[in-house]
């Protein structure tokens, strides 16, 4: 929060396997009010089409867990919890993934992608957790605030 603060720059969070927990662990910090603009759990892949502009066309050739899908949330959650003037939230971190205990799709449990946007372009961590699920979920939720931490 101190480096956001700092920066004067406001935080947007888009989540899917983590359901919530990076925008948990970013309130628990003291502050967070003053630079957390809010946060969207969208675990419905056309929920990350329509509230966070994930390319539709992306969505069907590849499902939602892609390396482009997880930019894209970072990129549209900027958008999706800016001001009502426009003005974009100035960080987006964004998480999509399986966390098991089975694959709808054929890639291993333990796939995740994580992005983080910022005015200086965005930068998205693919990643092979191993684990249950709630590890799965737990340690993705901690690598989103470690790649945004870093990524100021």
């Amino acid at each position: 929060m101190a480096r956001l603060s700092e920066l004067g720059w406001t935080l947007g969070i888009a989540e899917s396997l983590t359901g919530g927990l990076v925008v948990a662990s970013v309130v628990d910090v003291a502050g967070a009010s003053a630079v957390l603009r809010g946060g969207i759990v969208a675990y419905a892949t056309d929920l990350k089409a329509r509230l966070l502009g994930v390319d539709e066309t992306l969505l069907a050739a590849h499902g939602p867990v892609h390396a482009r899908v997880a930019r894209q949330m970072a990129e549209g959650v900027r958008r999706a919890v800016g001001t009502d003037d426009g003005i974009p939230a100035d960080v987006g971190i964004a998480t999509t993934g399986i966390a098991g205990p089975l694959s709808p799709d054929g890639q291993p449990v333990g796939t995740v992608h994580v992005a983080v946007s910022t005015p200086l372009g965005s930068r998205v961590e693919s990643v092979l957790l191993d684990g249950d699920r709630s590890a799965i979920r737990a340690e993705a939720a901690a690598l989103a605030v470690r790649i945004a931490l870093e990524a100021l």
